[in-house]
């Protein structure tokens, strides 16, 4: 079957799977994989109580200062370098580790500086679990060099190394998007003596997924089978995953059965990702027909969670009636439904406008028990919005309050982005302006959709008067909404106020770009007034934001429409 799927050559073999081509050793610390569907490397048995042992050192206070002193490196000097040496010599590995842990929630580079500032230190060395602990961190984000760097040294060292280690490192390589690279630590595993486990093959194949290379992830798993390791049922599921997402849904449901073949019969996610595949593609009969499958060759039942992922993936699509369906029928088998699966229905409803039959939701949740949340509540606020019922909007919120439920900022948003779309944006500052009083708080979204409503009323000064609010409440304008409303000012002839807008929010600590200042200097251009579209231009080189070819084109066209076109371009050629 994988050998029928492949249809593509792969890379030169010598290059891509050398680890294959030796005899095969029994790695020291070798752990197979256990999830369903999981990427990164599995853990051994006898890592749990390291792990809680972990949790309870990153509360001890050596730990805690250790990170107060690091929190300082950008102030460090020699009296602060000791303490920290100091603290290093009474750290145990597992407080290390839970130093590491806390510099990487923050920056993983951050984390790296200290192991390797740590390992320099006079008679210290690292554990192998902190090098482990390392590489683990290492393989969550992009940064392959420092996890190339912490595996040679462990090399170096002569430490034990295992499929795990290897398998962080190939998972660093596959982040920051080098698959050539990630596959060429079988090479590394291969000249380290050490044999391959179903472990990092799961993860080889993962990596080849994602990559979009499904045809050399299904010859990657055959040759798994050459060499004696038999693919298991995450092998089959990433493969599964990958066949989907390249569109190939026949071949992926052939694989589900040739699992039962070979022996190794497939779990629910094997079948979910299928089905979830099917409902984007609203295939709902194909669905019921792959339920009766997994009934009757798996011997696996839908529960209540089968139900829900339908239901969920149906309405995150747009098909709220083939979900209210799967909804009814978990129903009849006597399945509760909670409220978010209610939610997902409703909120499907209210984005395509068909809100009687949300409300009718609503009401049959509140029939049965099922209390809406203000998820719920605001997604059908933000219907009734979207389709110009605010006066059923406003009764929506009010019924919110009476079922002790009080809307939230995502509430007040969506009422107010209803009443910017109908003209009556004077109405939603209004209501921005009492905030305080009525208990919510805005977040710069809200001031956005106030300030969007009245640039398209052509209110532009109450407009800005928005964004100098923003500004004083914390919140910054994106520099694509500065430059609409910069454009919107020149357009009406406005180009001073423009550059004063512009200034004012670059004061304020705005990010301001050359596109803000190339649409100034057009404004200018645009009434002749060469004289400060020049000193504009000047400003840019002072505040070192270069101009583009749009900036010189704008300058040029307006110099040769004053009759000094040589001069325009002997000022260009000086400028650049």
């Amino acid at each position: 079957m994988l050998r029928r799927l492949a249809k593509n050559p792969l890379l030169p073999r010598r290059r891509l799977f050398p680890l294959f081509l030796q005899p095969r050793r029994p790695c020291a610390n070798a752990t197979p994989s256990t999830a369903a569907g999981e990427i990164a490397p599995a853990r051994a048995a006898n890592e749990a109580p390291l792990e809680d042992d972990l949790a309870e050192e990153s509360r001890s206070r050596l730990v805690w200062d250790t990170c107060s002193l690091l929190e300082l490196r950008d102030s460090w000097n020699a009296k602060r370098e000791a303490q920290l040496r100091h603290l290093l010599r009474v750290l145990s590995p597992p407080q290390v580790r839970a130093v590491l842990r806390a510099q990487a929630q923050r920056d993983a580079r951050a984390a790296f500086e200290f192991f390797r500032w740590a390992d320099r230190q006079w008679k210290y060395r690292h554990a192998p679990e902190v090098f482990d602990e390392m590489l683990a961190l290492l393989s969550r984000t992009r940064l392959h060099d420092p996890a190339r760097r912490v595996m040679r040294l462990m090399i170096r060292r002569g430490m034990r190394r295992g499929t795990q280690q290897f398998a962080h490192l190939m998972l660093s390589y596959s982040r920051a998007g080098k698959l050539r690279s990630a596959m060429r630590v079988l090479q590394l595993m291969q000249k380290d003596g050490c044999a391959p486990d179903i472990s990092i093959c799961n993860v080889a194949v993962n990596v080849l997924v994602v990559a979009g290379r499904i045809d050399k992830a299904l010859e990657f798993a055959e040759r798994m089978r050459r060499v004696g390791v038999d693919p298991d049922v995450v092998t089959y599921n990433c493969l599964i995953k990958g066949l989907c997402g390249a569109r190939r849904i026949i071949d992926a449901l052939e694989m589900i059965g040739s699992m039962l073949q070979n022996g190794c019969p497939p779990d629910k996610i094997s079948y979910f990702t299928v089905m979830s595949f099917l409902c984007k593609e609203k295939r709902v009969a194909e669905v019921r027909d792959l339920l009766e499958r997994m009934r009757n060759d798996a011997g696996l039942f839908p529960d209540q969670v089968t139900y829900n992922m339908l239901i969920h993936v149906l309405a995150k699509h747009g098909h709220a009636d083939e979900a209210l369906g799967f909804l009814r029928e978990s129903e009849g088998k006597r399945f509760r439904v909670d409220e978010v699966g209610y939610s997902a229905i409703v909120h499907s409803f209210c984005l395509n406008g068909r809100m009687a039959e949300a409300k009718e939701i609503v009401s049959e949740m509140i029939s049965k028990g099922c209390h809406p949340d203000v998820v719920t509540y605001s997604a059908v606020v933000d219907g009734f919005c979207r389709t110009g019922e605010l006066d059923q909007a406003r009764k929506m919120m009010k019924h919110m309050y009476k079922s002790g439920c009080k809307p939230n900022t995502v509430t007040h948003t969506a009422l107010l982005n209803g009443l910017c779309k109908v003209g009556k944006t004077s109405e939603a500052w209004e209501l921005l302006n009492k905030s305080e009083e009525e208990w919510w708080t805005p977040s710069d979204i809200t001031y956005s959709v106030v300030m969007h409503g009245f640039r398209r009323e052509g209110k532009l000064k109450e407009s800005c008067d928005v964004v100098v609010q923003m500004l004083q409440k914390g919140f910054f304008p994106t520099t694509v909404e500065i430059n609409l409303l910069i454009h919107a000012l020149c357009k009406e002839g406005k180009p001073a106020e423009a550059k004063d807008f512009m200034e004012q929010c670059q004061s304020k600590g705005c990010s301001i770009n050359v596109v803000n200042f190339t649409t100034v200097i057009h404004g200018f251009s645009r009434q002749g007034d060469l004289e400060s579209a020049l000193s504009l231009l000047d400003d840019m080189y002072l505040t070192n934001r270069h101009p583009d070819v749009v900036t010189y084109t704008v300058v040029v066209d307006a110099l040769g429409k004053k009759g000094v076109k040589l001069k325009s371009y002997s000022f260009c050629w000086i400028r650049c």
